[in-house]
């Protein structure tokens, strides 16, 4: 099958049905559940009344006359807010009716916090078996660093991630998007759906999961922790370089910058040629990627100087016409603007009642029957609070009586 298939907002996603109770906030959290979210869950966004997620404060910049930060915006489509105080019994009495119903939980409190208020995985399962319990956290539920505070630039240092990030002889560098973060993310909502698949073929119970921040980075070193486990050797910086590919790299041109991938045999003879050096295939010092990764330094040098001559957009038609695997270096208005970006939705915007139009990256997940959708703007503060406690048995004078004691918070401006 090509192409994309006709689909609207309205469509049923993959996870039409299931309730996502959502206990988290920043990023981590907030980025699995927004997932689940596009997925088609209903994913109902617990937060604290008057502050709520802690980047909703997190500006400028913001849009349009938005009381939320851009930073909120980004991670908190297909959400409904309810705000509820937890640090009161009679608050966590309505998190445990909201929990009793949910298929999925998803907290990234600090560990042993929920368990503190009665609300941890062993609490809320007597009344809900089949509740899958996700606890994110920076470095896990057990081990002597279970209870360390944890952000991202920590992890990427603390993980690897910033000891091969950076030019050879530079400083350590932080990835410039919350890796640790996104990436401890991904895995929670991919055990969260290997869960809910398991109790769907299974006996029908859920389970709990717990994801660190400090193990996702881990995971991700793949082939760099191979090479130091097969070497007893730590890799270190070397910029846009590959540490076993050479040329696979950012070269600057006249006029900018050109990334090239010299990822094969075939392709290198082919490099030579679209940059006028085929006296390069010649030398016995670049004869296979293994001579090429050894004489790195020579090779460095030799192709600087070359590509350095010319304008990017022109080694770019030399590359292409030489089928050279090569692009330039795109920022956020040229990805954004990008033809196949557009092409595959992956520029998305949204109207929110105060902002306007929100722009957001589309999701990489493109189904052929049920598709991910972006049903509901990045929601207000408490915007959802009585209509989610309607649907879970609260009538209209038992709610007004929470807001009165201020278990709610205050009701949200429209309400």
């Amino acid at each position: 099958m090509t192409g994309e298939a006709e689909h609207s907002d309205d469509d049923a996603g993959p996870l039409d049905g299931v309730t996502v109770l959502d206990a988290s906030r920043v990023l981590v959290g907030p980025f699995c559940t927004m997932q689940l979210g596009d997925l088609g869950a209903d994913v109902i966004k617990v937060e604290r009344p008057g502050s709520g997620d802690q980047t909703r404060a997190w500006h400028p910049p913001r849009y349009g006359d938005a009381e939320e930060s851009a930073y909120y915006m980004s991670v908190n489509r297909n959400k409904r807010s309810v705000t509820l105080d937890l640090s009161r019994e009679a608050g966590r009495g309505v998190f445990r009716d909201l929990a009793a119903d949910a298929d999925v939980l998803v907290e990234n409190f600090r560990v042993g916090k929920m368990a503190e208020w009665g609300l941890d995985y062993p609490d809320l399962v007597e009344s809900n078996p089949d509740l899958v319990y996700v606890a994110l956290s920076g470095y896990g539920e057990w081990g002597p660093d279970k209870d360390q505070p944890a952000y991202d630039i920590m992890m990427q240092a603390e993980g690897g991630l910033m000891s091969i990030t950076g030019v050879e002889d530079g400083a350590p560098v932080r990835v410039g998007v919350a890796l640790a973060d996104i990436g401890a993310a991904m895995y929670a909502t991919q055990a969260t759906l290997a869960a809910l698949l398991e109790r769907e073929v299974g006996d029908g119970t859920g389970q709990k999961i717990d994801v660190s921040l400090l193990d996702g980075q881990a995971a991700w070193m793949t082939y760099q922790s191979s090479s130091y486990f097969a070497t007893g050797e730590s890799p270190g910086r070397l910029g846009s370089k590959h540490p076993t590919i050479a040329p696979y790299q950012a070269f600057e041109t006249a006029d900018g910058y050109v990334v090239v991938a010299v990822a094969s045999e075939h392709i290198w003879p082919r490099f030579c040629e679209a940059i006028n050096r085929p006296d390069l295939t010649a030398d016995p010092r670049f004869e296979t990627n293994a001579d090429r990764v050894e004489h790195r330094e020579a090779l460095d040098e030799i192709l600087a100087e070359t590509l350095a001559t010319v304008s990017t957009e022109t080694w770019l038609e030399r590359f292409d016409t030489h089928d050279v695997p090569a692009n330039d270096v795109n920022d956020m208005e040229d990805i954004f603007s990008h033809p196949q970006i557009r092409a595959r939705r992956m520029h998305r915007s949204v109207e929110h009642p105060t902002a306007g139009e929100v722009e957001m990256p589309g999701s990489p997940m493109h189904f052929s029957r049920t598709p991910t959708t972006i049903r509901r703007y990045p929601p207000r503060l408490g915007e959802h609070t009585a209509e989610v406690l309607g649907e879970h048995g609260y009538d209209a004078s038992s709610v007004a009586t929470l807001y009165e004691e201020g278990v709610l918070g205050d009701p949200p401006d429209d309400g």
